[in-house]
């Protein structure tokens, strides 16, 4: 099958920042093991499957050891890369038929909006006792949604110097690992509200440079401990990214920019 393939750095402005995402454009459905294998040849902590269908696209995200129900930064690489391709007016709405429902992004000059939907946690009482020592931290909370954990940590610092147990980690019946806290102020002058990492050994990553999916969450949790509703939030991975958060209901707005390092075909 020949299909366009490119490599799309997500979050960032920059081209070698943010996370990288591959899109694969097809012209019709795939085979699932066929897209898992060029997924898994890809590399990259998600690979973008999309074929035209009415009224928009279906897409499908990979890792490259499973599919994923939902995915950010490879959903803002593939509007990206309808619109730069010109499969898209630039000023038309991208729809994207996915397994989490609906998904949405348009243009907001140089940044793209992603309509996406809340996936709020529920606080854990009685957590693991060996997440604490996976992660290497201590907890200040820890909820739960359908996808991952997510902890709050007392500082920032500990959010940037944190060196998980990813063998440990890996035995966790989750996606991932959520881990945030407020920015530092004093040492914070990009004006960033708070800071993550995201952590998925078990669905083969174990970092995910920017994680769109993971502020579904971050921002209903955010909401609630500081009252407001619009976010400026720092992925601090050694690639960093930024993503604007907006809450509003059980949507949450996700915008960031993106950048192509990489066109050319697929002809396996």
């Amino acid at each position: 099958m020949t299909a366009i393939l490119m490599q799309i750095d997500a979050f960032t402005d920059k081209p070698f920042r943010g996370n990288p995402a591959a899109v694969c454009i097809l012209p019709a459905a795939a085979d699932p093991e066929w897209m898992q294998n060029v997924a898994k040849e890809m590399n990259l902590s998600e690979t973008a499957f999309l074929f035209p269908q009415a009224e928009g696209f279906n897409l499908r995200w990979f890792t490259p050891a499973v599919e994923v129900d939902l995915c950010g930064h490879a959903t803002l690489a593939s509007a990206h890369a309808l619109w730069e391709l010109g499969y898209l007016e630039l000023n038309a709405t991208a729809q994207f038929f996915t397994r989490s429902g609906l998904l949405t992004a348009s243009r907001q000059g140089d940044w793209i909006e992603l309509n996406f939907p809340v996936t709020p946690p529920e606080k854990v009482i009685a957590f693991p006792d060996n997440l604490a020592v996976a992660l290497g931290v201590t907890p200040k909370y820890v909820g739960k949604n359908q996808f991952d954990y997510l902890i709050e940590v007392d500082s920032e610092e500990i959010v940037r110097e944190m060196q998980p147990n990813f063998t440990l980690l890996k035995t966790f019946p989750v996606r991932g690992f959520i881990v945030t806290s407020l920015a530092n102020n004093l040492t914070n002058n990009t004006g960033y509200d708070f800071v993550s990492r995201f952590f998925a050994p078990g669905a083969g990553i174990d970092e995910d440079p920017v994680t769109g999916s993971a502020h579904c969450c971050l921002a209903p949790f955010w909401h609630e401990k500081l009252n407001k509703t619009e976010f400026l939030a720092y992925q601090a991975s050694a690639r960093g990214g930024f993503v604007k958060v907006r809450s509003q209901g059980d949507r949450v707005y996700l915008g960031g920019q993106a950048v192509t390092v990489l066109r050319g075909d697929l002809i396996n």
